[in-house]
């Protein structure tokens, strides 16, 4: 609400109509809602919901991003595949905030650099499909497209495409912004902490590794409290929300018009992105993106080319505004040193500065003998490492990473310094959607991760 000193904007009607302007070009990956009627009613309702972030949070990101594509922050940015309603625990919230923390914290002191904490979180329920369908047993079925559509029991009623879970998804959210908030604001993520943090884990060599960073971190803290330093700056740490603005019915109730600028910022998240399958430049995800204040991110897949990178920048960030735009390659561990340069050396020849991070899980893909799908650590790794090693031959930043992760003790990625095998994903395997890293691979992950800033 506006005070007595604030100039409050009136909504520009041809801004309203900008922002509708998705609804007359091709829009992929939505849902088929049979009920038109409850549709329009939980459009309704969500329109009137309060928003689930603040401009002004927005704003702080777009800076710090800005700041991280200069090489001068690092933005580390992770979560579930697919948040579903049963999980959204205080337990299995908690772990995926700590497991972030404790991979910034690896990250901060390794490479001596600020970290940007952003959690695929508080939004992430919707997911892009490669068919429509899916057929079991002779029974064909809609496709899962994640909880805010519909159920992954393989029923027509769990899976028929019910608009009711758009509502459910919005107060999902909110809860989990909630606690993320109590605690990273409320003293859990205080830096004095670190030990607390890795207890109730597997004893295993990421832990270990760990464990003697945070007693290094503990004698420094101690040096510092004997000569009289200020600690209250380490009580509590800022941590943004993101996720694939998937959704129109979902993005555009939520999206706002800013009282004290009049331009639209979409509240379902801080930074929200385009995927790969939606990124067609005439299509109505860049449209929509390119007509609101938030940063915005969008996934680069292998097929990319140098003049798609371009179209993007001039759609997407015709300003050139520092922190605006992220581009999150996702290559694969045998494609990213051949088809990563072309692209980045494309951006900084136009002039543009977009922040480049490395999803290094979603183009390492394979599914096991045994049936599951699954994604080799080894992999993982060696894509971070050709991120930065093309990045280092072309004198361009490493901005970020992108990863799939849980706090759990899961087992969904192959291998790891807990040499997970294919038997034991029968054991501990729970993800709806894509394999994630648990909490130990994570933090080897994190590890190497520091280890590339530190020489670059």
């Amino acid at each position: 609400m506006a005070n007595n000193n604030e100039k409050v904007v009136l909504a520009d009607p041809a801004v309203i109509a900008g922002l509708d302007n998705y609804r007359n070009l091709p829009a992929a990956q939505q849902p088929t809602w049979l009920d038109q009627a409850a549709l329009a009613a939980v459009q309704a309702e969500l329109s009137k919901q309060p928003p689930l972030v603040f401009a002004g949070e927005v704003d702080i990101l777009r800076d710090r991003l800005a700041q991280a594509a200069q090489g001068k922050a690092f933005l580390l940015q992770g979560g579930d595949c697919a948040e579903t309603f049963a999980d959204a625990t205080a337990d299995r919230i908690r772990n995926r905030v700590k497991t972030i923390l404790q991979m910034a914290v690896v990250l901060t002191y390794g490479a001596s650099m600020p970290v940007i904490k952003m959690g695929r979180m508080a939004g992430q329920m919707a997911k892009p499909r490669s068919s429509n369908d899916e057929t079991r047993d002779g029974v064909t079925l809609p496709a899962y497209r994640g909880d805010a559509v519909n159920g992954y029991d393989f029923t027509a009623e769990s899976r028929a495409h019910d608009p009711k879970r758009l509502l459910q998804a919005y107060h999902t959210s909110a809860s989990t912004l909630n606690l993320i908030r109590a605690f990273t604001m409320g003293g859990f993520a205080d830096l004095r902490s670190v030990h607390e943090w890795n207890k109730g884990f597997t004893d295993n060599p990421a832990n270990a590794r760990y464990e003697t960073l945070a007693k290094e971190i503990d004698r420094a803290i101690r040096f510092m409290d004997a000569c009289g330093a200020d600690f209250n700056a380490l009580r509590a740490v800022d941590f943004y929300v993101s996720h694939e603005a998937l959704l129109f019915d979902y993005e555009r109730p939520l999206t706002r018009i800013d009282s004290r600028t009049g331009t639209p910022y979409d509240t379902s998240g801080h930074l929200v992105w385009i995927g790969e399958r939606t990124r067609q430049l005439d299509g109505a995800h860049v449209d929509f993106m390119s007509r609101i204040r938030n940063p915005i991110g969008v996934k680069l897949g292998p097929t990319t080319q140098p003049d798609d990178v371009l179209h993007l920048i001039d759609k997407l960030d015709p300003n050139r505004e520092p922190g605006r735009l992220t581009f999150i390659s996702r290559m694969g561990a045998g494609k990213i040193r051949e088809e990563l340069p072309k692209l980045v050396e494309a951006a900084k020849n136009s002039g543009a500065e977009p922040l480049w991070i490395t999803d290094p899980m979603h183009g390492n893909g394979i599914t096991t003998k045994n049936g599951y799908k699954s994604r080799r650590f080894d992999d993982v790794m060696d894509e971070v490492r050709g991120f930065f090693e093309v990045h280092k031959a072309l004198g361009t930043v490493p901005g970020g990473i992108h990863v799939e992760l849980t706090g759990d003790d899961v087992a969904e990625c192959l291998g790891g310094s807990e040499q997970i095998d294919e038997a034991t994903l029968e054991e501990r395997y729970e993800s709806l959607c894509d394999p994630r890293l648990n909490h130990s691979q994570s933090l080897e992950l994190a590890f190497l991760v520091a280890e590339q800033l530190a020489k670059n």
